[in-house]
């Protein structure tokens, strides 16, 4: 399963997790608190983790060909809730368990 993972530098982590699984509860099944959350969109799976200085993203997919799309719709995603702050996603590789 292709997995790629980012850390975002921002001290508003949790609010940038909270409001992208907000966003998408109504759509895709969603579970989240305030520094962990997860949303299953049909692309793939998506695990956020929050901290004081990042916001730590994983993204997973079953389709090889889909990784870079699902790292494209949540960058954008969250950079529209960012738009007061330059955020920065160095998407790479993430092991597979």
């Amino acid at each position: 399963m292709p997995t790629s993972r980012a850390d975002v530098a921002t001290e508003h982590a949790r609010r940038y997790l909270q409001q992208l699984c907000k966003h998408w509860a109504h759509k895709f099944p969603v579970e989240f608190d305030p520094t962990h959350g997860t949303i299953d969109l049909s692309l793939g799976r998506t695990v956020m983790d929050a901290d004081a200085t990042a916001l730590h993203i994983v993204v997973s997919t079953e389709e090889a060909g889909s990784i870079e799309r699902l790292e494209s719709v949540v960058a954008d995603h969250i950079k529209r809730f960012a738009f007061r702050e330059e955020l920065t996603f160095d998407w790479k590789p993430a092991p597979t368990a």
